[in-house]
This record gives C-alpha cells, sequence and structure tokens, in this order.
C-alpha cells in the first residue's frame, strides 16, 4: 500500500486528489497539509511513502513547497517527494529536483498520468511530466546534447540497476545530486524516464551494458 500526504494550501484540490487516490486500490491518503510547516511536521509523524507537494502556498506560509522538500528528505525516513504544481518554469523544475524530489507534475495533468506518476516515485523512479520534459528539452541546444563525463558514470550505474541511494553512496554524491544529473541526463538525450535513457545512451554507444 502506497501512503500519501497532500500538501497543499487549496482544500478543493487536495479533496479532489483525495476522491482520485481513493479509487486506487493500492493507495490511501494518511494526511492532508495546508502549509509547508504542516507538510514537514506530518512527513515526520506520518511516515508516508510519497508527499504530493506544492511548489508556492499562500500568503503567511514560511518558507515553500521547495524547502519543505528539503526538510522532508533530511528526515532519518525520508519520504519520497512528487512535486505537484501550476509552475513549469526551468528554475522552478531544477530547484524542485535539487531540493530533493523525485518527480514534477502538472496539476493539469490527466488523472491516469498523476497516479502513474505516484507509482513510479514509490518505486524509486524519476517522473517527469511530459510537458515538463518538453520544457527541458528546449534547454538541450544551450547546455549540449551529450551528458558530461559524470552524468555518463550516473547513466552506467542505472543501467547496473543502482537505485539512486546506491549511486550516490558509490559516487559519494547526495541523492538529491544523483537526481539532478539524472534530469539534465534526461534533457540532453529528450527522454523521460530511466529506462529510456539507459536505452538512448546504449544506442548512441555511450554506455555498454
Amino acid at each position: 500500500m502506497i501512503r500519501l500526504l497532500l500538501a497543499d494550501d487549496h482544500p478543493v484540490v487536495r479533496a479532489g486528489l483525495r476522491a482520485l487516490f481513493a479509487t486506487e486500490p493500492d493507495m490511501e491518503v494518511a494526511g492532508e497539509a495546508a502549509t509547508p510547516e504542516e507538510a514537514v511536521a506530518l512527513g515526520r509523524t506520518l511516515r508516508p511513502d510519497v508527499v504530493l507537494m506544492d511548489l508556492q502556498f499562500g500568503a503567511g506560509a514560511a518558507g515553500d513547497g521547495a524547502a519543505a522538500t528539503r526538510e522532508l528528505r533530511r528526515l532519518a525516513e525520508p519520504p519520497t517527494v512528487l512535486v505537484l504544481t501550476n509552475y513549469d518554469t526551468d528554475a522552478d523544475i531544477l530547484g524542485a529536483v535539487e531540493a530533493g524530489a523525485s518527480g514534477y507534475l502538472l496539476k493539469d495533468a490527466p488523472p491516469a498520468e498523476l497516479v502513474a506518476g505516484v507509482r513510479a516515485a514509490a518505486a524509486g523512479e524519476t517522473a517527469l511530466a511530459p510537458a515538463v520534459s518538453a520544457r527541458l528539452e528546449e534547454r538541450r541546444d544551450e547546455q549540449g546534447s551529450r551528458p558530461s563525463a559524470r552524468e555518463i558514470e550516473v547513466l552506467a550505474l542505472v543501467a547496473a540497476g543502482r537505485t539512486n541511494a546506491q549511486i550516490a553512496r558509490e559516487l559519494f554524491l547526495s541523492e538529491a545530486t544523483v537526481k539532478s544529473h539524472l534530469v539534465h541526463i534526461f534533457t540532453k538525450l529528450g527522454v523521460s524516464s530511466r529506462t529510456a535513457a539507459v536505452a538512448a545512451a546504449t544506442e548512441a554507444g555511450l554506455i555498454r551494458r
């Protein structure tokens, strides 16, 4: 069972998400948070598997979704954080990933996409909305399409079946840095999943399997 924490300052949004996930036999909503502080507190006490985190909360909230994500990922038993927001700028996307988010979905995504994203995040995979992947792909020409030496190292370990945590330990990196490398890899290769990245890198001769 995937236990979820919904972090959003709009009650209607939380109610809609609760209703959506109530139809999934392998998911349950363990709690709801209306502020970043509440999200961190409930993440600590409820120990959810996945936190769906908005980026911007109402006036008066201390911090934002990225700051709350960073705090949650610092817990002794950190939950996976999946950003669910209306904001899709490059700075928002990369900032959330740098903070430790495992994925980035948009609120106007089809219900099936949201459910699939939660399952992917719970399984330790990176979940990027197609619209977000497309936006990141626009940066490819600016950044260059070939992954760096460090990114190829990360890719090789992904191909070997390593999790983000295992890659972080082997390369002496933080998990947030590994996830950031993966987002850059996805952008440069024009893909939106670990499996597709490994396939594209193998086809291009960047790694061997």
